[in-house]
C-alpha cells in the first residue's frame, strides 16, 4: 500500500500543473482505494469526501430531472464546502448512474480546473483505456485516454 501512497503523492504533484488537475486512482471493489486516499489525506492533511453520501443530502428533495440537471452544480458545491488545494474524492458511484445522464469524467474534469481533485474509480486501466463496470451494464463506460493522471492499483497495474 505504501507504494501506492507513493505513486499518489507524486501524481498529485504532476497534476498541479496540468489543465485538468485530476488524478484517479483506479481500481476493482476492495483493492485499496479507499485506504490509500486515507493514508494521503492523513499525511497531506486535505480532506477525504464521501461523494455518493454528500450528493445523496444534496439531491434528496429534488425531482429526477432536477437531479440530472443539478448534479453537476451539487458536485461543485460538495467539492467547494471543503478546504484546501487538495479534495480526494471517494464512492463516485452514484455518477455513473443512468438516470442523471452525466459524463462522470467530464464533471471530475470540470471540477479539477482550480483544485486538485484525486478521485477513487471502480474500473480497469489498461492500454490507456479506463473503464466503468462491465460491457451490458446499464453504467458501463470506457474512455480511451483519459485527460488524467491515472494510478492503477490492484491488478490493474497495466499502462
Amino acid at each position: 500500500m505504501t507504494e501506492t501512497v507513493r505513486k499518489l503523492e507524486q501524481a498529485i504533484e504532476q497534476a498541479a500543473g496540468q489543465y485538468y488537475r485530476l488524478v484517479v486512482l483506479v481500481g476493482s471493489s476492495g483493492s485499496g482505494k479507499t485506504t490509500a486516499l486515507q493514508s494521503v489525506a492523513k499525511k497531506l492533511a486535505c480532506p477525504l469526501v464521501n461523494v455518493n453520501l454528500e450528493l445523496s443530502k444534496r439531491m434528496l428533495e429534488l425531482t429526477r430531472n432536477q437531479r440530472s440537471n443539478q448534479v453537476g452544480r451539487l458536485l461543485k458545491d460538495v467539492i467547494a464546502a471543503v478546504s484546501g488545494d487538495v479534495v480526494l474524492l471517494d464512492n463516485l458511484e452514484l455518477l455513473f448512474d443512468p438516470a442523471l445522464q452525466v459524463e462522470p469524467l467530464r464533471l471530475l474534469q470540470l471540477a479539477s480546473r482550480n483544485r486538485t481533485i484525486v478521485a477513487a474509480w471502480n474500473g480497469n486501466y489498461r492500454d490507456g483505456t479506463l473503464t466503468y463496470a462491465e460491457p451490458g451494464h446499464p453504467e458501463f463506460v470506457q474512455l480511451k485516454q483519459p485527460d488524467a493522471v491515472v494510478i492503477p492499483v490492484g491488478t490493474n497495474e497495466t499502462k
